[in-house]
């Protein structure tokens, strides 16, 4: 159809509608002013199927509330005729006093604006009984939720320890993500959970019937039930919400996906804004394909590409665009800005993790002094964005030993994570019997056969004896007073901490190993192996990360020192504060300043993510990438490093695959310090054409070319290899020489420069610039003036 057709259908179309509508569509809208043409092409589109394709910081929500504002401002709908659906209550409030702002004034009788679970409580409220509940039924949350499954468990004779009920509710959360009832489960996933899974779904569901009451997941899985049963009651709503919305539409799963079928399946005004490349919540039931079939559900669907971004330079875009066009399962845009090119995307490589934290560290403190000769930043203008949350454990450590004000966004800092306080009560126990807190604690955790009553009794005899809590432990179980089972189970925690007690005392193993053999024989650590909650890996990890940090600290004694005063000295006093965070919780944020690490093969991409769904896993790793970088506004460094501690032993890394998926013309190549016979500004990264300038000798700055990522190259296979044995255990001989004297200057590849204090043999004590003081190795180190540039 030519232009001038298309104007003239439009003329007719207009000529069509009723008076009242054209006089309203007559009014001025000057909210359209402040849109560019993609965003108004997106607005005005108001009949028919729209798939809005809005790129990171292209101005979506503005687009969005616009569209409403521009359906209430021309008269096509009334509030109560408008269906929008958002993910999240805050995004709900946002819209809804945006578009007040927009048409002048406080919107009121939009009773259909909410989550997917706000609006599905209103429908579903309505029709209880035609799901066999009453109007008055009760939402269960997951605490209510578990303690039913447990209880049908156990009523079924099914071991809880074996086949807990944290898997069976996530099984059941994942089928009625997929809107699926228990007479619907596939047969190969029916026999989950010892070949009862769809059995005991049934069994649940009866039981909430009986109770008048649902989940979350019932929400949305009885409202789309309810459609399909009775046509007349969704006729009635299809022509009730005259226009239906939905943000982040790539984030939907199956059952909502059903939902905004079936309510947008009679006029088909459905507007939909989402983003392919930003879909990264798979593993809660998210399905990118709802997005990239758009165009099949609704045959004639409009797709409007909003590409111009208000966020980041053009290099930064270029970085991202680059990583997330080599997805398949895309629908594809090219995003542009006319924002100035600004600094390249920094790549830098590290020799280890720790390496890593101190020049993260460093360079922050430099960028809040203004980078080179530029405009400073302020800590809350700077984000650390990581794959894992263990992998914030180094960065919380080291802002918190150079006085660098953060915060941990999502989620509480690592030493108050609740697996780290469990395992630091352990080990504050064995190292002191008498701290009865921390005892209090972890008495009963893991569940070993204590009631309350039982630990109740053990503090009444302790408070009324003045003795520690141990040792009125040792007494009941002595004089008895509890019943066998208690006692039995009594006894066993007391000959437990009197054993690693004297471990601790007798110093015969490290403090590592006796670390790992009470997390082991605990049970602490199988609690946690057992526990199939989605949360379950990331605490695994963080307890393996909490025992690579006692590494670094000659005792137990040490370590727990060390903890107690880094909390003590975090106080929140209202300062500025650098962000760290998941790349999965920055997702709609954005910052100034943006670091990367960890940005390996294994790490990210997730090799879990990898095993449990293969090319589709990778493919959301990638575009988790692309969120990552387009969080950044003007300044993205991405790091990696060659060395990590996995498991107490150090392993070699390779470069995230993601890394060269980068184009060159948009990253800018650091070099670490010390890893190329740098050294030369106590820890900043040196550009290349800086060297030149100075007229330094260096080889490339080129991450590939040192001699640790050579000996990567050059092996056979992808597989990590453990570094030398010889290098992770350092032998030290009392008779041999060192070679050094007591007040040299030295250099150490991963602590920098520091000055000899004192020599015992071939072991040296150095007090670092940058790391404090150490022990190492004579031949770990090298002489300052041997340094070459």
């Amino acid at each position: 159809m030519s232009i001038w057709q298309e104007d003239e259908a439009e003329a007719f179309e207009a000529a069509a509608r009723p008076l009242s509508q054209r006089a309203m569509a007559a009014r001025p809208a000057p909210y359209l002013d402040a849109l560019n043409p993609d965003q108004r092409a997106a607005v005005e589109a108001l009949d028919g199927p729209v798939l809005v394709l809005a790129g990171a910081g292209t101005g979506k929500t503005r687009a969005l509330t616009a569209r409403i504002a521009h359906l209430l401002n021309t008269g096509r709908a009334r509030p109560n005729e408008i269906l929008a659906v958002t993910f999240t209550n805050k995004a709900a409030r946002e819209m809804k006093v945006r578009i007040g702002q927009l048409v002048g004034g406080v919107i009121e009788g939009m009773p259909w604006l909410g989550t997917f679970h706000a609006l599905s409580v209103k429908l579903l409220r309505r029709h209880a009984e035609l799901a066999g509940l009453k109007s008055n039924f009760t939402i269960l949350d997951t605490d209510d939720q578990i303690r039913l499954l447990k209880q049908l468990i156990e009523a079924e004779n099914i071991d809880a320890k074996r086949w807990p009920p944290r898997l069976l509710a996530s099984l059941i959360d994942g089928w009625k993500n997929r809107a699926l009832r228990p007479d619907k489960v596939p047969a190969s996933e029916a026999s989950a959970f010892n070949h009862r899974g769809a059995e005991l779904y049934a069994m649940y569901q009866e039981r909430l019937k009986t109770l008048n009451a649902c989940d979350f997941g019932d929400l949305l899985l009885h409202v789309v039930g309810i459609f399909q049963a009775h046509p007349d009651i969704l006729e009635k709503y299809q022509r009730w919400f005259r226009y239906v919305l939905v943000d982040e539409y790539q984030d939907t799963n199956v059952a909502q996906y059903l939902w905004l079928r079936l309510l947008a399946g009679g006029h088909k005004n459905i507007c939909c804004v989402g983003d392919d490349d930003q879909s990264i919540y798979g593993w809660r039931g998210a399905e990118v394909g709802n997005i990239l079939r758009f165009e099949k559900d609704f045959p004639g669907a409009k797709v409007v590409r909003l590409e111009q971004n208000y966020r980041s330079t053009p290099h930064i875009l270029g970085a991202a665009s680059g990583v997330i066009s080599t997805n398949e399962g895309r629908l594809g845009k090219t995003l542009w800005t006319e924002l100035d090119q600004g600094e390249r995307v920094r790549l830098i490589g590290h020799w280890d993790g720790e390496e890593e934290a101190r020049w993260i560290g460093e360079e922050i403190e430099a960028l809040e002094k203004g980078p080179r000769g530029k405009d400073p930043f302020s800590p809350d203008q700077i984000a650390i964005l990581v794959r894992a949350s263990y992998q914030m454990r180094a960065f919380e450590d080291r802002f918190l030993t150079i006085g660098l004000p953060y915060s941990v966004i999502g989620g509480p800092r690592f030493y108050e994570r609740a697996e780290i306080r469990d395992a630091m009560a352990y080990f504050r126990v064995a190292v002191s019997p008498d701290d009865g807190l921390a005892l209090e604690r972890v008495i009963n955790k893991p569940k070993r056969g204590l009631g309350d009553k039982a630990v109740q009794e053990v503090t009444r005899v302790s408070r009324e004896g003045g003795m520690s809590l141990l040792d009125a432990a040792r007494k009941l179980v002595g004089e008895g007073g509890l019943t066998a089972r208690a006692r039995n189970s009594l006894g066993k925690v007391v000959a437990d901490f009197d054993r690693w007690h004297e471990l601790v005392l007798a110093g015969e193993i490290g403090h590592v190993e006796i670390a790992e053999q009470i997390l082991d024989e605990s049970g602490y650590t199988d609690m946690w192996r057992a526990d199939k909650s989605p949360d379950a890996a990331g605490r695994l990890e963080n307890l393996k990360e909490l025992v690579k940090a006692l590494g670094e600290f000659e005792n137990l004694q040490g370590f727990l020192e060390h903890v107690s005063l880094v909390m003590d000295n975090e106080q929140d006093d209202g300062s500025e504060k650098v962000s760290i965070m998941t790349l999965h919780a920055a997702k709609g944020l954005e910052f100034p300043c943006v670091f990367l690490p960890g940005w390996e093969d294994g790490l990210f991409p997730s090799q879990r993510s990898m095993d449990e769904s293969g090319l589709k896993g990778l493919e959301e790793e990638r575009r988790l990438a692309y969120v990552g970088i387009t969080r950044a506004e003007r300044l993205c460094t991405i790091s990696f490093a060659a060395n990590r501690r996995v498991y107490n032993q150090w392993q070699s890394q390779l470069p995230s695959r993601f890394v060269d998926e980068l184009p060159s013309e948009h990253v800018e190549v650091l070099t670490p310090p010390g890893l190329y016979g740098g050294g030369i500004g106590s820890g900043s990264a040196i550009r290349e054409d800086v060297r030149e300038e100075l007229g330094l000798k260096a080889s490339r700055a080129d991450v590939y070319n040192s001699p640790g990522w050579k000996r990567m190259q050059n092996r056979s296979g992808n597989r990590p290899v453990s570094q030398p044995k010889e290098a992770r255990n350092m032998v030290i001989d009392a008779e041999a020489v060192s070679g050094f004297e007591v007040g040299v200057r030295v250099f150490h590849q991963k602590f920098g420069y520091g000055v000899v204090e004192a020599i015992e043999g071939d072991k040296l004590a150095i007090a670092f610039e940058k790391a404090g003081k150490k022990n190492v190795v004579a031949r770990f180190v090298t002489a300052a003036d041997d340094i070459p540039f």
